[in-house]
């Protein structure tokens, strides 16, 4: 593992504003950065799950000092050891929780091993030491103001996604090829300049706005 130190404010070589010099193991700055996305905390599973194995090891081991001191164990763990033993593998009720468990384990499984937060899209990385993302929704904002700067455009929604932004504008007056031009000139550009690591496809659809009567 490589730490880095911050220089001295007092020290000579320190000047008021410089970066400082990057270490043997620092990432270099600039476009190459390697850009990821961003990671979930995912407080409620954790929580629901730390609360629900909480209650059970607490009743349980409840029951199992009960015992040691002479007293019966609770109906539940004597059913459910008599139901264990007796009934067969193949019994309804036991494959029905086996499945259950099973679905359990792989959504665990997957929030453990997918990175979430899929409304926030990851940006450039100009400096190693710092990381950026950008809301769908701001971003489709953004994009959609753009759009409505196009002379014949009359409304536009628009929807941001990971790999592509899909456009749907409503033009009252011009020719529908021309619009569209003009409209994924202008996205184009936008989505440049919304500085994001991986710039998804534009696709833009022009229509009349629907005939009254």
């Amino acid at each position: 593992m490589t730490t880095t130190q911050e220089p001295d404010p007092s020290s000579p070589g320190h000047r008021a504003g410089a970066r400082p010099e990057p270490g043997p193991g620092a990432a270099p700055d600039g476009p190459g950065v390697p850009v990821r996305r961003f990671w979930a905390v995912r407080r409620i599973p954790a929580a629901l799950l730390a609360a629900v194995l909480l209650g059970a090891t607490g009743l349980l081991l409840y029951d199992v000092a009960a015992v040691r001191a002479d007293r019966s164990a609770m109906a539940w763990r004597r059913e459910l050891a008599d139901a264990l033993a007796t009934r067969p593998l193949d019994d309804t009720a036991i494959v029905i929780g086996a499945a259950v468990a099973v679905l359990l384990g792989l959504w665990l499984l997957v929030l453990a091993s997918t990175p979430g937060l899929r409304a926030v899209l990851p940006m450039r990385r100009e400096h190693a030491d710092l990381r950026a993302g950008l809301d769908r929704e701001a971003a489709a904002l953004t994009l959609r103001d753009r759009a409505m700067e196009v002379s014949g455009v009359q409304s536009v929604r628009v929807r941001v996604g990971r790999a592509k932004v899909a456009v749907r504008a409503v033009s009252h007056f011009r020719a529908l090829d021309e619009v569209r031009a003009d409209v994924e000139a202008v996205l184009a550009s936008g989505v440049d300049e919304l500085g994001l690591a991986h710039p998804p496809a534009v696709t833009v659809r022009v229509a009349r706005p629907p005939r009254k009567g």
